[in-house]
């Protein structure tokens, strides 16, 4: 079973793009190498659902992170060894000496790059081996929650042929014999632990990557409970790819399921929706999050309804594509998944009459479903007067602050259900009316 969030719900909280400047995953992705970077594809994309492996990977994060070892490999030898072993071809020591003895021969002959390519492999493989062993030795001291991963690795390379092939000069004048033995040992009898060595400078390579922005930004590891404790608890929480953004506090539990939230258009209740969702899904990676400190129940998916939009090619109307995207999220809580489930703003693809309707009776059910944590924001404050009979529902708002009759945001939650009403204001402001009256 695979945690829940679609393709909307990524796009909203822009969780996805290797090369989309301002998504979560830019953030992260100061990886090396190529292999680092389908590492890095691969846990990004695959949130855990278990609360001792998220636990476990945040360990090893924030391990590299307060070590603060540098990623020591050359990229262009690690991309030299990868595409070396990956050529290799099933053969006895003896075909594989006739081998190279033949690409040697060629290659003075004629304009035959084989054996040349062949030695540079062997070469970068031989000095990224020295070096995965030294780096190895040096976490192996160090302790910590990766080191049974580190010991594989070390008593692989101590290894009697394979230790014995640390300690060749590989750049001095060597005979075919030797090399052949050499490519032998590495291609064929050993190819399954070079490759997991390969795997393994991958991993340090992700594993640094991750911490460095860690440190950098001075995020913090959010610690998973079970599900079944239904909890989300964090400080200073905020959108971790806004600088400086405005941390706020947030705590749901089984008893108080629901978030209320209102505040004026541009207070920030979108941006602060999106904050929550992007914690939650890093904290399910085992990544780092933008919070001072944060623990959480797992989940089993997230789903958010934020920039709905209409659907011309499906002949949707905005509001028809928000009720699509409602009845959707009911079908998920209907299975007893324990799901988060944000909502922005509520049916504004409607008048003002079925948009309270609305969101007033989506809240109500939502909020009997006590396995999920569900977030709903809206300007029609009315909604949360009728609300107040409810105790697993808390109200909370984001403020506006007037200064020289322009609108201020803080936007630090406040207990309470906003009385702000600035629409006219701003409409004022801009000077529309005196345009229209022209």
């Amino acid at each position: 079973m695979s945690f829940n969030i679609d393709r909307q719900s990524q796009d909203e909280l822009n969780l996805m793009g290797k090369f989309r400047q301002g998504s979560v995953y830019y953030l992260f992705n100061r990886v090396k190498t190529r292999g680092g970077e389908h590492l890095l594809d691969q846990l990004f994309k695959s949130p855990l659902m278990d609360d001792q492996a998220i636990n476990e990977r945040a360990a090893i994060f924030q391990f590299f992170q307060h070590g603060g070892w540098p990623f020591s490999f050359d990229p262009q030898q690690v991309a030299l060894m990868q595409e070396y072993i990956d050529a290799a071809a099933a053969q006895g020591q003896l075909s594989g000496y006739v081998n190279i003895l033949l690409k040697k021969t060629l290659s003075s002959l004629t304009r035959d790059h084989r054996y040349k390519a062949l030695i540079q492999g062997l070469q970068a493989t031989i000095v990224t081996l020295k070096k995965c062993f030294h780096t190895a030795v040096m976490l192996q001291q160090a302790d910590g929650p990766f080191r049974k991963r580190v010991d594989e690795i070390v008593n692989t390379l101590n290894t009697g042929e394979l230790s014995a092939l640390l300690n060749t000069n590989i750049y001095s004048s060597i005979s075919v014999s030797t090399i052949a033995a050499h490519d032998y040992l590495l291609r064929n009898k050993y190819n399954q632990q070079v490759k997991d060595i390969l795997q393994f400078i991958y991993e340090l390579d992700v594993y640094i990557a991750v911490g460095t922005v860690a440190a950098e930004r001075g995020f913090t590891y959010a610690r998973a409970l079970p599900k079944s404790m239904n909890l989300l608890k964090a400080t200073d929480l905020r959108h971790p790819c806004i600088d400086r953004a405005v941390g706020n506090n947030i705590e749901m539990r089984e008893r108080s399921n629901v978030i209320f939230l209102t505040g004026a258009n541009m207070a920030g209740k979108s941006t602060w929706m999106k904050s929550i969702g992007i914690g939650m899904y890093l904290a399910h990676t085992g990544f780092p999050v933008a919070a001072a400190s944060m623990e959480f129940s797992v989940r089993e998916g997230i789903y958010s309804s934020i920039n709905v939009a209409d659907n011309i090619a499906l002949g949707y109307s905005h509001f028809y594509a928000e009720v699509v995207r409602v009845k959707n999220a009911a079908d998920a809580t209907a299975t007893g998944k324990h799901l988060l489930l944000m909502f922005d703003e509520l049916f504004k693809g409607t008048n003002v009459k079925d948009a309270y309707d609305g969101t007033l009776a989506v809240t109500e059910a939502f909020s009997e479903y006590v396995n999920c944590l569900f977030i709903v924001s809206t300007h029609i404050i009315e909604v949360g007067e009728s609300l107040k009979g409810r105790k697993n529902i808390s109200f909370q708002f984001m403020p506006t602050t007037i200064l020289n009759g322009v609108p201020q945001y803080t936007y630090r939650l406040r207990e309470g259900i906003t009385e702000d009403r600035q629409g006219m204001m701003i409409i004022r402001n801009e000077g529309i009316l005196e345009m229209i009256g022209h």
